[in-house]
């Protein structure tokens, strides 16, 4: 029977251009797809439907095309405009790429409520909200950041934290801050709409849904049965309401309210399916019934909560086919020599760069694959080891069988492999492409395919470099450029080279889901029509006997080795600095990274003054309590300091070229204290942090914010 796939991938959200996490995880399914397609005949044949779409709805958007001057629609848009590049640009082939503010959304999320509801799970409360004073408005959960009740992180969103992966409602959150005026909320009621997860049926269904074998990893469904607790107890109710202004899919029957963005997002897939199937006549209701279908889904460790928890349940209790198909495959986080990327470190890695720098999108296709397993595990992107394992894999095993023996057969032989091939080349072919297992012969092509199946691409590309191995050395061995010197030599040439390039072809086969580009051009040389994954499904005589006799193509180079230079351009440096003590809110310049100043740099001394005018600046010590970029502003980063006054003061600062948020929380720095207050579009400005520049700010474009001496502690003065 034939498998029917459909695959989907995490909804980026569409206020930004993709980042290399979302290449990653598209990569990841990407391969896996290829794979699947390439399983053409017989019982093992797979019908693969690989779709995506924009995540767009919710008040971050709504408030960023307002400062636009345009609507939602057309900001999400514009950001929809810019996706192809990257999907294209690293071959990653989606058959649909879709929005969720689409009419399919609006139906098929206001079909799964009205089926919730009739269950007797969906229920209205009347709730004190977080309410924006200064911005008036009801802030959603991604509108407030405060500490994790759980684990006590700092920066963490009103929904879920990012560190511990906890989910909880806004009004747990410790030091709750809007992220639009900074100011704290206050409590305002509302009737909203909830979710019932706390049902006893919710409890029952998650427990054996999350236990069924294949349904997702170990060690996620050990992480997601900690949040059930013995008895569901640790199962709250899920707020799946929204005030307006808001946009969103309205809620039936509730004039202004909105489905919170959570709520109609994994709707999403389905939404971009069926808009995929009504392109391509395909009876979508049907599709989704078939018992062979399975939906295989990939996303990242900070989201499963959403996705193990609230969405099953959701399309369990409506009733949807789509629940008992679904399997979810959870991979970690892409770090940059073992630490979180970051611009200011220079580990920051932009995929667009990548691209625009002309790298070769394949090159990084198999260093991810290389890294991946089927583990939730972190994926480590270093710069000196992905140059060495692309130049030795790529171009020193796999290239270099077809550059060292093609030439050969278009020269020698018109281009024409030899019609039989000698005993011993024989067994070097099956000697390549089987293994001994217990005293059994088997072909390796099954354990390789078995590892693309289970996501452990790691494993499949090692086993592909050992069958690359011996190619090399029966090669090594052979020596056909000594035999081209020997008239006497031609058969035994004429073999070698046959023999080479008939596992150059297995190679690249065996490869074609990691490097579907490399593998086009090769299918062109050899003359292949396609390559399919049942050409490497037969022993060594079978192998050879398609190739033999054949007429091949004119060899042209399939790759380049990677200059180490490449990856000094590739990483994101620390940009521009404003200068000196920079007044909050001041334009910061982009920039190269900083390099150690120089005595040109150093700007001439001010006016000497006295020190009375001195006393009159009041320096403090001032702790960051939080740190956040300032929406609407490429220029500014919102610091929450602690200057020991039993109060918390809000900070712009034109520092955001040269740090992450992230790194600037819970350090000390020094605040001008008695600064007037300066009333900006973004809120109040109540002082200023030092920072430190050249004043070449294009030869030496560095910022370096002030840091006191541990033992230094918030309110202290600076005399």
């Amino acid at each position: 029977m034939t498998r029917k796939l459909f695959v989907t991938t995490a909804l980026p959200y569409a206020n930004a251009a993709f980042h290399i996490g979302h290449i990653m995880e598209y990569i990841q399914a990407d391969i896996w797809v290829r794979f699947q397609r390439m399983q053409r005949d017989g019982a093992a044949g797979r019908e693969v439907h690989f779709v995506g779409a924009d995540d767009t709805h919710g008040t971050p958007i709504m408030i960023a095309a307002e400062k636009e001057g345009i609507t939602p629609q057309q900001f999400v848009a514009n950001i929809a405009a810019g996706r192809a590049q990257y999907l294209d640009g690293f071959h990653i082939a989606f058959d649909n790429w879709y929005s969720t503010d689409s009419p399919e959304n609006v139906d098929l999320s206001q079909s799964i409520y009205r089926k919730l509801r009739d269950t007797g799970l969906i229920v209205t409360k009347t709730v004190d909200r977080f309410f924006d004073p200064v911005k008036g408005m009801f802030l959603a959960d991604r509108n407030i950041k405060g500490e994790c009740p759980k684990c006590g992180a700092k920066n963490q969103y009103g929904d879920n934290c990012e560190v511990c992966g906890a989910a909880y409602q806004p009004t747990d959150l410790v030091n709750p801050f809007s992220v639009f005026t900074n100011a704290t909320p206050v409590m305002k009621p509302s009737e909203q709409y909830f979710f019932k997860l706390s049902d006893p049926r919710c409890f029952e269904f998650l427990k054996d849904w999350l236990n069924t074998p294949g349904r997702l990893q170990p060690e996620m469904v050990n992480k997601v049965s900690e949040w059930l607790g013995e008895a569901g107890e640790k199962l709250a109710d899920w707020d799946i309401s929204r005030d307006a202004p808001y946009f969103g899919i309205p809620i039936p029957d509730a004039p202004g309210k909105f489905f919170y963005v959570w709520m109609d997002a994994p709707v999403g897939y389905l939404a971009s399916l069926k808009n995929y199937c009504d392109k391509k006549g395909i009876d979508f209701d049907a599709f989704l019934n078939d018992p062979s279908t399975e939906q295989i889904h990939f996303i990242g460790k900070d989201i499963v909560s959403f996705h193990l928890l609230f969405w099953p349940a959701m399309l369990k209790f409506a009733n949807h086919p789509v629940i008992d198909k679904l399997k979810v495959n959870v991979h970690g986080f892409l770090t940059v020599n073992n630490e979180k990327m970051s611009k200011s470190r220079g580990t920051g890695i932009s995929p667009l760069r990548y691209l625009d720098l002309g790298m070769n999108p394949e090159w990084l296709r198999y260093y991810i694959a290389f890294k991946l397993n089927s583990k939730v595990e972190d994926l480590d992107f270093n710069g000196e080891d992905f140059v060495a394992r692309v130049n030795s894999d790529l171009i020193g095993k796999y290239v270099n069988i077809a550059s060292r023996c093609a030439g050969f057969i278009a020269k020698r032989f018109d281009g024409k492999l030899a019609s039989t091939l000698s005993e011993g080349a024989q067994s070097w072919i099956n000697r390549a492409l089987t293994v001994d297992v217990n005293g059994v012969i088997v072909e390796r092509q099954a354990s390789i395919a078995a590892h693309f199946e289970n996501r452990e691409f790691g494993k499949a590309l090692r086993e592909i470099m050992e069958i690359a191995d011996i190619t090399n050395q029966y090669v090594d061995e052979n020596k056909p450029w000594i035999l081209a010197k020997d008239a006497e030599k031609t058969a035994e040439l004429h073999d070698v080279c046959t023999t080479a390039l008939i596992l150059f072809r297995q190679l690249t086969i065996l490869l074609s889901p990691v490097l579907p580009g490399v593998a086009k051009n090769v299918a062109s040389f050899l003359n292949d029509a396609a390559f399919s994954w049942a050409d490497t499904q037969v022993f060594g005589d079978a192998v050879a006997n398609s190739m033999l006799g054949r007429t091949i193509g004119a060899y042209s180079h399939l790759m380049t080795r990677m200059d180490a230079k490449m990856i000094e351009a590739l990483f994101d440096a620390p940009q521009a600095a404003p200068a000196i003590a920079a007044p909050a809110g001041d334009a910061a310049n982009d920039a190269a990274a900083p390099e150690a100043a120089t005595a040109a740099a150093i700007e001439e001394l001010a006016p000497e003054i006295k020190i009375d005018d001195f006393l009159k600046i009041d320096l403090r010590i001032a702790k960051i309590v939080n740190c956040e970029l300032v929406e609407g502003s490429d220029k500014l980063l919102r610091l929450t300091l602690d200057a020991g006054e039993g109060r918390l003061r809000n900070v712009f600062s034109g520092i955001r070229s040269a740090y992450q948020p992230e790194e600037l929380v819970g350090k000390l720095t020094v605040l001008v204290a008695n600064l007037a207050p300066r009333k900006m579009k973004f809120g109040i400005s109540e002082g200023m942090v030092m920072a430190a520049s050249a004043a070449d700010e294009k030869t030496n474009p560095g910022i370096y914010i002030l840091n006191p001496w541990p033992g230094a502690e918030p309110g202290m003065r600076i005399r």
